[in-house]
């Protein structure tokens, strides 16, 4: 039986001081359908399923099939929009010759500290570095494993513009961005950057970084459009009716990437589980689904690869086209395939350790 002893003291942080359970401070920002906390018996049975979770698998046991993108791909022109995943929820989207990034994480560990905390699975597929110039960086919401504050000043350079959620501006400003390179949108505003569009949409969640800022700044999903395509990135949600209304405005989408991971049915208010990762991607009116927010952080009690499992299962039963690359794999927008199911053989494995410890 292997634990995680963060993510314990991580249950216990975020149930008294981000969800609000424990405190009736007002809350500046909240969600459209769900004003989701917990009480001091729902902090006792999160406590408890931790305790009680018995994984075989909540990290990779060999290194997970990975692709390190050249930089000098990056750099010459493509006839075809494209999506890189880097990791987590952090992709980079080639659209109109130019690069938007998403919660861009390049920190070895999702943690206030570099000491401590989930640590990554796998090697980045890039570095910031090698990166080329970036037109936009996209962020969804203020917590660790999708804002950090290393990959920000790193970035600092090569991004112009930083489209964030309304009091995500501070963070950035606080660490060193210039007042002018930050956009800042409330929720169905929107912001051009040359052909590029950005807007804000609605999501199911919560922020915060510490014991006092809970809902101090804003959550949100985002609609990415340009000349050559249509993306949804969905940042963090629970499965909530703000989807088709998304997709009744700003739909059909040629590739959503949607939040797979981290997620228990204790706290399935503020995170999908994989089913309704694809129902929203149906609600939205998505052509093919990307998986993100897994396989990268060890942040909740499922085995690392269960994201996937469940979500080729939906998507199979729903007629879903899931595009499943492997880290830093290129998916064409225009036509995204299906990919190989590369995480089979740790599944094969802990189906015969189950077998052996029967």
């Amino acid at each position: 039986m292997k634990k995680r002893w963060w993510i314990l003291a991580g249950v216990i942080v975020m149930s008294v001081s981000l969800f609000g359970s424990c405190t009736n401070q007002p809350e500046k920002f909240r969600n459209s359908d769900t004003d989701y906390k917990v009480s001091s018996g729902g902090i006792v049975e999160m406590i408890g399923a931790y305790i009680k979770a018995d994984r075989t698998a909540p990290a990779p046991v060999k290194p997970i099939p990975l692709r390190q993108i050249p930089a000098a791909e990056l750099a010459a022109p493509v006839a075809e929009s494209a999506v890189y995943r880097l990791g987590h929820s952090t992709v980079l989207i080639r659209m109109d010759d130019q690069y938007v990034l998403t919660d861009p994480v390049f920190s070895k560990r999702a943690s206030p500290v570099q000491w401590l905390g989930p640590k990554r699975f796998h090697p980045l597929p890039i570095d910031i570095r090698d990166l080329p110039s970036i037109k936009a960086v996209v962020i969804s919401h203020d917590h660790y494993d999708h804002l950090d504050k290393n990959s920000i000043r790193g970035l600092k350079d090569k991004v112009e513009q930083f489209v964030v959620p309304t009091g995500v501006g501070s963070r950035l400003r606080n660490w060193g961005i210039p007042a002018e390179k930050i956009e800042e949108l409330a929720w169905w505003e929107s912001f051009a950057l040359g052909s590029l569009h950005f807007t804000a949409t609605p999501a199911q969640h919560f922020s915060g970084r510490g014991l006092t800022d809970k809902d101090s700044t804003l959550w949100a999903s985002w609609v990415i459009e340009g000349r050559e395509g249509r993306i949804f990135f969905s940042g963090d949600s629970g499965y909530f009716s703000g989807f088709r209304e998304i997709g009744e405005r700003f739909g059909p989408f040629d590739l959503t990437l949607m939040e797979t991971g981290a997620y228990n049915k204790l706290w399935s208010s503020v995170h999908m589980l994989p089913e309704e990762s694809v129902q929203a991607h149906l609600d939205l009116g998505g052509r093919a689904m990307l998986p993100i927010h897994n396989s990268t952080f060890d942040l909740a009690l499922h085995d690392w690869y269960e994201p996937l499992e469940r979500a080729q299962a939906a998507a199979k039963d729903q007629g879903v086209t899931l595009v499943t690359p492997i880290i830093g794999e290129v998916v064409r927008l225009r036509s995204p395939t299906t990919t190989k199911a590369w995480w089979k053989d740790e599944v094969r494995a802990a189906d015969n350790l189950n077998l052996v410890t029967k």
